[in-house]
């Protein structure tokens, strides 16, 4: 599922953000992060997160706000809804592409001590214009 997921964000930065982008090894920079549980058709539920670091999710922003400089809270809704778009996004891939169906809940921001308490199956990180971002799966 995690690389429905990453095909997901890589659309999401090609079509969306229009800014290129490499797979990258983490900087363990100050993220911010969101999940969405996720809920296969076999009853497996998975937790997709999304993280961004602060500089990423304020050139997101920009782009879709107008915003030069966000305030906290704004860059928190912008990455819920980043969260929401591509794993919304990767809802339909696995439709079309795997013919399966998947049910995606609403994102929720995570505090920094639930971050550093989260066990993570697989991650990957993609460098876009000097910002990261982080996507992982857990299964529950």
């Amino acid at each position: 599922m995690l690389p429905i997921i990453v095909e997901a964000a890589t659309n999401f930065f090609l079509h969306q953000i229009r800014l290129p982008y490499d797979f990258i090894d983490s900087t363990k920079k100050r993220t911010l992060f969101a999940y969405i549980d996720i809920e296969t058709t076999n009853g497996e539920i998975h937790r997709a997160y999304i993280g961004c670091d602060p500089m990423l999710i304020q050139t997101i922003a920009e782009i879709f706000l107008g915003e030069d400089e966000s305030d906290e809270q704004t860059l928190i809704d912008m990455l819920l809804e980043t969260t929401n778009m591509i794993v919304g996004s990767a809802k339909v891939l696995a439709g079309e592409l795997y013919e399966t169906s998947l049910s995606i809940a609403t994102p929720f921001l995570l505090s920094d001590e639930e971050v550093s308490a989260v066990q993570l199956d697989n991650s990957k990180c993609i460098g876009i214009n000097g910002g990261e971002m982080t996507i992982a799966l857990q299964r529950l």
